[in-house]
């Protein structure tokens, strides 16, 4: 039996657990601001770990440095706290954000700087701002939930009860562990229901709801979280941790901290998100733990998730346990009978020296050679032909794209972005040309595959859904500093584990004040700090690039990328949309791959744009083969196959017809 990673399926809206309940006891962790990126509008002023001591030493705040915060006695409480131990304020060293383990208040470092003002001037520090009404609306519902639920452990039919268990592979599970992680089953849905209590135990927050679908020897599994995702940041099994623990595993699901805290007796958490994030909201909570070891899956994508991981919890402290076919997720391990124990001692330190021997990198060589289809990365789903050309989008590439002006470029990356997120890769989109407010309807029409303005009664299904993605925007617009855009996608980075950034275009980058410098010395210098962005941070950057002035009536080719060859150069992948007719299929546009440095496959393939949807995702009945070229600079064949002709002639036809809309496609 095998567990693979599940598959993530959120629904619409916590509306649609229906009813409601009367519900008392709320408790929610409260906050100064909703979290948002830096606006050129109106930035929040950066603060370094520098600053932040400088400001405690001249207030007369002790403090002492942790491996990711600066522990501070909390001034949110009444009682004193001298022993450095007991400090339950934590200010993040990256950013500057606070939060009070022992009130939950949490806000960023001028709401810290206003509060110690208030408190030095004599002024009691007021409450702060509640939550929201859907914050309170998804409390509402998480305790009508969670009192409808029956502890695992007290169902009266022991049939039912070894069902349920079977259905979750927790078969072995004792009831035990179920009852001291408070595990409760919803019968009314077959699905396992984990509680988010505060760190002391005393108040429900939320909850998530697990179910599995069993398909042949494969369970997915399938989560609903309340509150959304976005607010969902459980710990599951914190209450459980004794200020005495030093050492942690953290696990990727709830089902696999069960089995593990059954079998060794080690304090283990899972994370809220598995391997999509790691909050930073979350980082005060593991302060304490001198080892923590991140134990989360058996693939690849959950080994690069651990490496990422293990940068915001300080290298030094952490180790991996590395996927292998020893080595699976902790819960198909224990099935299996392996021995839990030797597999954590087994874990790979995370910091390494600047200098490693091949000895070091041996296991991890092999495993890129047995995983081949891992390492290729996440595949389209839409575009099935550039997974046979580019084998799936990696992480800590460049990928350079262009194409005439007006053909669709902005559209086109739109929809290829999407069908990336929607595959749970986090993305954040830098639209310099157009606003978000536009940018998000174009995604939002592409994700709902129709135009929701002649169907409005479905707009909150689907922008409930949309909302579910991992997608951020940068909110600058118009000619930015590249400094000021790098700073922020590091942010973006630390905060939200961004693996895809999308910047549209490059030439936003090279504002007014560059014009009495070399313009192409410059570009230069941006493709270098793009190029060592993604490397540096495991990212994969996709920068839009316009191309050179040249005769409409030639094909672009790599060299008519705008500047230098430096962006090709550096580039891990070159993309062209050419705006002509491909005389070897339909479509009057198409898509070449002229650089692909994983593998070297370059080719060329038609798009068939669509206005309802705003897609050029290929139709399913849509026989148009790919065609694969040896070099970029050849130009296609001048005359169709006589056979294809006629059928090529027909298809080019609705397709221009299709494009003659002024509103279909965002000219860029």
């Amino acid at each position: 039996m095998s567990f693979p990673i599940r598959s993530l399926r959120i629904f619409s809206s916590h509306r649609s657990f229906g009813g409601r309940g009367l519900l008392t006891g709320r408790c929610s962790c409260r906050h100064y601001k909703k979290e948002t990126l830096p606006s050129p509008e109106g930035p929040i002023p950066p603060v370094s770990v520098t600053e932040i001591r400088q400001y405690l030493k001249a207030k007369g705040i002790s403090f002492h440095d942790g491996y990711s915060c600066l522990h501070v006695p909390s001034i949110f409480v009444e009682e004193k706290q001298e022993v450095r131990h007991s400090y339950s304020l934590f200010i993040d060293k990256t950013t500057g954000r606070f939060v009070c383990t022992a009130s939950l208040v949490e806000g960023n470092w001028q709401d810290f700087q206003a509060s110690v003002e208030l408190r030095h001037t004599g002024i009691a520090v007021g409450d702060l701002q509640e939550t929201d009404a859907q914050r309170n609306q998804a409390d509402e519902d998480a305790r009508h939930i969670w009192e409808r639920a029956v502890p695992l452990w007290e169902l009266l039919d022991e049939q039912e009860t070894q069902e349920a268990k079977a259905m979750f592979g927790i078969s072995n599970v004792s009831d035990v562990t179920l009852k001291r992680f408070g595990v409760r089953y919803l019968r009314t849905v077959q699905a396992l229901v984990f509680p988010w209590f505060t760190p002391r135990g005393t108040s429900l927050k939320g909850l998530k709801l697990l179910k599995a679908e069993r398909q042949g020897e494969t369970i997915h599994y399938v989560e609903n979280t309340l509150p959304r995702p976005s607010d969902y940041h459980n710990l599951f099994g914190l209450p459980l941790i004794s200020r005495r623990d030093t050492e942690l595993v953290l696990t990727g699901r709830e089902v696999d901290t069960l089995v593990l805290h059954q079998v060794t007796g080690l304090p283990t958490l899972a994370l809220p998100r598995g391997i999509s994030c790691l909050p930073p909201a979350l980082l005060p909570y593991l302060e304490q733990f001198k080892r923590i070891t991140l134990w989360l899956g058996e693939d690849l994508r959950s080994w690069e998730a651990a490496k990422l991981f293990a940068r915001k919890l300080n290298p030094k402290r952490c180790s991996l346990v590395q996927p292998s076919d020893q080595q699976l997720r902790p819960l198909e391990a224990f099935t299996r009978g392996m021995n839990l124990p030797k597999v954590l001692r087994s874990a790979l330190p995370a910091g390494h020296k600047s200098i490693i021997s091949f000895r070091q990198l041996r296991e991890e060589v092999f495993g890129e050679l047995v995983n081949v289809e891992q390492v290729a990365g996440v595949k389209w789903a839409r575009f099935p032909e550039l997974n046979k050309l580019l084998k799936g989008h990696r992480k800590g590439e460049l990928t350079v794209f262009t194409g005439p002006t007006g053909s669709g470029k902005t559209t086109f990356i739109s929809e290829y972005a999407l069908d990336l997120c929607v595959q749970g890769v986090n993305t954040l989109w830098g639209s310099f040309e157009i606003n978000n407010v536009r940018l998000a309807k174009i995604m939002l029409t592409q994700f709902a595959m129709g135009r929701l303005e002649e169907q409005l009664e479905k707009f909150d299904e689907w922008a409930d859904k949309f909302e579910d993605l991992p997608l951020y925007f940068l909110t600058f617009h118009g000619h930015q500093n590249i400094k000021t855009v790098i700073d922020t996608m590091l942010h973006a980075v630390y905060m939200y584990d961004i693996s895809h950034v999308i910047i549209d275009n490059l030439q936003f980058m090279m504002g007014q004040e560059q014009l009495t410098v070399d313009r192409l010395a410059v570009q230069d210098y941006i493709v270098g700090a793009f190029r060592k962005f993604a490397t540096d941070n495991s990212c994969h950057v996709t920068l839009v690039i316009h191309p050179r002035k040249e005769d409409e009536e030639r094909e672009l080719q790599t060299a008519s990328i705008s500047g230098t060859a430096k962006a090709s150069q550096e580039a891990d992948n070159v993309l062209i949309l050419q705006d002509r007719k491909l005389v070897t299929g339909p479509g009057k546009r198409y898509l070449q791959i002229s650089k692909n440095r994983f593998d070297g496959n370059v080719g060329i393939f038609p798009l068939e744009f669509n206005k309802t949807s705003l897609t050029f995702s290929t139709p399913v009945k849509n026989k148009a083969k790919l065609k694969k070229v040896v070099n970029d600079d050849e130009a296609p064949p001048k005359k169709a196959p006589a056979a294809a002709g006629g059928a090529a002639k027909k298809q080019r036809s609705r397709l221009s017809n299709t494009e003659a809309s002024p509103d279909g496609v965002i000219k860029s």
